[in-house]
């Protein structure tokens, strides 16, 4: 997994969006994009420079890496098997990304950040149709059903969580039984999830089309 090694805060205002990674701090006043939205270091304040199509290209496929927090290593491999499936290469590398363990963790509430979900796995607290897991990479596939460790679950973050989570609006791919703690995947994330997704994805395939 990616170890992210700046201020994540940094981050974000590099890209000139949002990227949610530290959670319920980018909702507060507290977060550095909403304080000082633009680029990191002594010139940042300055006139922006002119961006090429190269640099567009290069920005979005940055943006996205680090949204899912994933090593330049793992985005291009991503890449590369999106390319040799069928259908629409873009939509196919998001959707690999989307079924990402950690990433499914998230969406479904889970944690309040893609590093947080990825903390909770590495830490043996998830487990994928009764077996214990401690990947964050694994890609989730229609039926499977990822649950926290029986064992887990009186201890935190998991105590409170069911109550979190009542009004939790869902992607429509993922079924959470609050019961349990489970998220069963009914299928893969169809197109129109991709609708609300600030990503260019036309981009980022002409990026490694050059």
């Amino acid at each position: 997994m990616a170890k992210i090694t700046t201020s994540k805060c940094k981050l974000c205002r590099r890209e000139g969006t949002k990227l949610f990674l530290k959670g319920d701090r980018c909702e507060s006043s507290k977060c550095a994009f909403e304080r000082r939205a633009y680029a990191p270091g002594v010139h940042g304040p300055g006139r922006p420079p002119r961006v090429t199509d190269y640099g567009k290209q290069l920005r979005e496929k940055q943006k996205a890496k680090r949204i899912y927090g994933v090593s330049e290593t793992q985005f291009a491999n991503y890449y590369n098997k999106a390319m040799k499936l069928k259908g629409d290469s873009g939509k196919n590398l998001l959707r690999l990304l989307e079924t990402r363990l950690d990433n499914v963790l998230f969406r479904a509430g889970f944690a309040k950040s893609r590093a947080a979900a990825r903390q909770l796995v590495a830490y043996s607290h998830m487990t994928i149709n009764g077996k214990n897991v401690n990947i964050p990479s694994i890609v989730v596939k229609p039926g499977d059903i990822v649950a926290v460790q029986e064992s887990k679950l009186n201890k935190n973050p998991w105590k409170n969580l069911k109550e979190e989570l009542k009004n939790k609006e869902l992607p429509s791919w993922l079924v959470a039984d609050l019961n349990d703690l489970s998220i069963k995947v009914t299928s893969l994330p169809a197109d129109d999830e991709f609708k609300t997704t600030d990503i260019d994805l036309t981009l980022i395939i002409e990026y490694y089309s050059r």
